[in-house]
């Protein structure tokens, strides 16, 4: 019977064959699968087309004659409520399909494949059974047919089919499935170089839409974790961000409140399709698969070079950090400083782009929780900070030598680029975090800041030299000023605790007047809790305080502590830093705002009565010029003194004392100008050759001021104590003794223990033997000194003594320790080599039984 009916068939279709085909006669204008069906439809091949499977028949029919007229609808949902009553069925159907639809691929009747993968879809989405898994494998199967073609209309349409796919929740996960090829080739659709603009448009959309569907498919899917391995990961990151680069507006892409697709673009748009995909992808990442998703970013804006300019990379950050979970900042910020360790040897503008990347992270990841990197993210950039100047230096010396002038002076400034950009991340970073971590950030900081004599166990200060120690000195006190911006703490004795203060106030006495200002902007943004800076900017003569409405509030008991244990340590360093001669106006104007905020955030009646002492040692320094200070420094003192007495006699409200100011700054108008700093600190300010001391209403006197502080709460007695700063071993630190080493300091005390040949041979003659029988004159400056150390220890309080007892018997330990050392040596070593590091000469340790003990010392 078959081959029968096989014979008949072949007979007919060469019956058909034989008669010519035209355009206009639309009874024989056939292809040859349509006259199949009309022959099997007319009863032609009655006798073997029952023979047929049902799902077959069911299948053929919704295939029309012609394939414009579309999909059968009658005959879909026949086959449609065939599949649903019969489940066991979709795999054979779907198989029959997947054999028709190849098949016309093939032949390229792209009608009737539209058709199938309608129809295709439309069972996908009726049926909902466990039988359904063998039909998606030949869904799946078919898909792929589509996309491996070069036709652009098919690979779409394969591509709109798996998103709807994607889209259908299934009850049970699948255990075998696997999409490693559809990653693949939407990601070669991404990257898309058609002729055809909008043709190449369109397949990267479709390229976009596959990955997204496979992202939806997979992420949610416990047993589809492989999505997140590096091999898949190396192809969908890439994809995303190709497309994304040709965004217009790099500005919107990265908002957190960017839409996904919306717009007037629309769905078409490749780079906003993209970035929705890519924020889809971020927000689904689990805590360990981070790393994974961050790396490809890396690598993609390595490979593209996007690093400088670095506006997309600051844009990518941007959107990976508002789209993942706020607990998972951390893997971000490790992943950027791990990639700035790569790149330490890159170019400066490189370097600088991955900063300004790691700023824009840490700026967000701040807002919310950070982790344990903030101490690494700060030793990361510190080390890339001395990384920086040690190029820059190289780079001077280099030039200096007279190599490559031009080229030099380039990369010294793309350096200086680096440096600020680090500078600004460390800033920035710190001033955005709470309160109690910001501590310990500036603790952090302030222990990598080298400092002259003492050990640093960070930066090298002998290798980089003086000019590299002072620009990281100005680097890191510059971010230390914005990290304390805006620091608020209720004690003062948290916020400046020894460890901090003593560091920072050796750096106050250095011989620049640059770091003395940092150092007095970092006090007053950690003293100045209520913000009245702005208000004391400038140093000037104030005529009405009250209506700058200054907010102050009582001195805590916290503070009145911090004020007996640190107050003389403060006071010291203000004095100090007058008599400096490179001082310049900003130094004055930073030196008053800083005794107007100690007035008026610390003090009490005890501390208005030592500033009011620590005032008048200052004028009586620039009067008694023992320094040779400079005529502009001594005026700039008196000019200084003025101001802050004006501010502190309105603050603590008592009319005598502002009488008696008043009238001496009126005294001072008239007849030296100079004095005040309306007119010292202006241009081309005519300046005396020195200061009348003699002219006592000129000065502010001691005496009028005790009588004015008589009333009840002020200890005018006090006053009469001249305020002298006590000597400490700071100055061992300071500019004074930059880099002492004990072979030098050796040197110095031999040779100036050495006798002058001139002293030696002084001539005796009848004056200098009148002078040694005369001891009136010593005797009286002898009881003098006596009765003034008596006065004090009489009437100074207990901290000002306790602190000068402490510094006496510091300096005495520091001098036995450098004579000890002197004179105390281990024996040397056999091979009598010494070596030399951080300022201190090391021996070479001896063992016990090679040393020569004297006689009576062994039995």
């Amino acid at each position: 019977m078959p081959s029968f009916c096989t014979y008949l068939r072949r007979r007919v279709l060469r019956r058909y064959r034989q008669v010519p085909r035209t355009e206009g006669d639309g009874a024989f204008n056939y292809s040859r699968a349509s006259d199949q069906r009309v022959l099997l439809r007319s009863g032609v091949c009655g006798c073997c087309g029952p023979l047929r499977p049902r799902y077959k028949r069911l299948v053929d029919n919704i295939f029309p004659e012609d394939p414009k007229d579309g999909l059968s609808k009658s005959d879909m949902e026949k086959l449609t409520f065939y599949a649903v009553s019969a489940p066991e069925k979709l795999d054979r159907i779907g198989a029959y399909l997947a054999e028709r639809l190849s098949r016309d691929v093939v032949r390229h009747r792209y009608g009737y494949v539209v058709i199938a993968m309608e129809a295709l879809d439309q069972l996908l989405m009726a049926c909902h059974s466990q039988s359904i898994k063998p039909f998606v494998e030949s869904f799946l199967h078919m898909v792929a047919k589509l996309l491996e073609s070069r036709e652009p209309d098919l690979q779409v349409l394969g591509t709109n089919s798996f998103v709807k796919f994607a889209n259908i929740e299934e009850d049970t996960p699948s255990y075998h499935r696997r999409y490693d090829f559809f990653v693949s080739q939407f990601s070669a659709m991404c990257h898309s170089t058609h002729e055809d603009p909008e043709t190449r448009t369109r397949i990267r959309v479709a390229g976009i839409k596959g990955l997204q569907g496979v992202v939806r498919k997979t992420v949610n899917d416990e047993l589809q974790a492989i999505i997140w391995e590096p091999q898949h990961m190396d192809k969908l990151i890439p994809s995303m961000l190709f497309n994304m680069q040709d965004s217009d507006d790099l500005d919107r892409v990265g908002h957190p409140s960017t839409p996904s697709v919306a717009g007037q673009d629309g769905e078409e748009n490749p780079a906003a399709l993209a970035e929705s995909c890519f924020r889809e992808l971020l927000g689904r990442a689990a805590y360990g698969n981070m790393n994974n998703a961050v790396r490809p970013v890396l690598v993609h804006l390595d490979n593209h070079h996007l690093w400088d300019p670095n506006e997309f990379a600051v844009s990518c950050f941007r959107i990976i950090m508002y789209s993942i979970q706020a607990q998972h900042s951390h893997h971000v910020i490790q992943q950027v400083l791990n990639h700035l360790d790569t790149h330490n040897r890159s170019t400066p503008r490189l370097r600088a782009g991955i900063v300004q990347v790691l700023l824009e992270t840490v700026a967000i990841a701040a807002k919310g929780s950070v982790g344990p990197t903030v101490l690494e993210v700060f030793n990361t950039l510190l080390k890339h900070l001395r990384m920086s100047v040690d190029f820059e230096l190289g780079q001077v010396s280099r030039r200096n030598s007279g190599t490559s002038v031009s080229s030099g002076r380039g990369k010294e400034s793309e350096e200086r680029i680096v440096q600020n950009a680090i500078i600004q991340t460390i800033g920035f970073f710190g001033g955005n975090l709470p309160d109690y971590q910001r501590a310990e950030v500036m603790m952090f900081i302030m222990g990598k800041v080298p400092v002259y004599g003492t050990p640093c166990h960070t930066l090298d200060t002998v290798k980089i030299g003086h000019q590299g120690t002072k620009r990281i000195q100005t680097m890191l006190l510059s971010s230390l000023i914005m990290v304390t911006s805006g620091f608020k703490s209720k004690s003062m004795a948290a916020a400046l605790p020894a460890p901090f203060l003593d560091p920072l106030f050796s750096i106050s006495l250095m011989e620049d007047s640059e770091l003395r200002q940092l150092v007095l902007e970092i006090l007053h943004n950690i003293i100045d809790r209520h913000d009245n800076r702005a208000k004391l900017r400038g140093i000037r003569i104030i005529p009405n305080v009250a209506a700058l409405k200054i907010k102050r509030e009582k001195i805590s008991k916290q503070d009145v502590a911090f004020m007996k244990k640190h107050g003389q340590q403060l006071y010291r360093h203000i004095y100090l830093g007058c008599k400096e001669e490179d001082n310049v106006h900003k130094n004055f104007e930073l030196l008053f705002t800083t005794l107007a905020v100690l007035t008026i955030e610390l003090a009490n009646e005890d501390v208005v009565v030592d500033l009011i002492r620590l005032a008048i040692a200052l004028q009586d320094m620039a009067l008694s010029n023992e320094e040779n200070m400079p005529i502009f420094i001594r005026c700039g003192i008196m000019a200084l003194v003025a101001a802050y007495l004006n501010f502190l006699s309105q603050m603590i409200a008592n009319p005598p004392f502002c009488q008696h100011v008043s009238k001496v700054i009126e005294l001072r108008n008239m007849d030296a100008p100079y004095l005040l700093p309306e007119h010292v600190f202006r241009d081309k300010c005519p300046l005396p050759e020195s200061l009348d001391r003699e002219d006592k209403q000129l000065y502010f006197q001691t005496s009028d001021m005790a009588e004015c502080l008589a009333a009840p709460g002020y200890n005018a007695e006090r006053l009469s104590i001249p305020y002298v700063p006590q000597v400490t071993d700071e100055d061992r630190l300071t500019r004074r003794k930059s880099f002492v080493d004990t072979i030098s300091l050796q040197v110095d005390i031999m040779s100036n223990s050495l006798p002058d040949k001139s002293q030696l041979a002084e001539e005796i003659t009848f004056e200098t033997l009148k002078k040694a029988i005369d001891t009136t004159g010593l005797e009286e400056q002898e009881r003098e000194k006596r009765r003034q150390v008596m006065e004090k220890f009489q009437k100074a309080p207990f901290e000002e003594i306790a602190a000068h007892c402490e510094s006496k018997a510091t300096m005495l330990h520091d001098r036995l320790a450098q004579i000890f050392e002197l004179t105390i040596r281990p024996p040397p070593s056999p091979s009598g080599v010494v070596s030399i590091s951080a300022g201190h000469t090391q021996h070479p340790s001896v063992p016990v039984y090679e040393m020569k003990f004297p006689d009576l010392c062994v039995y």
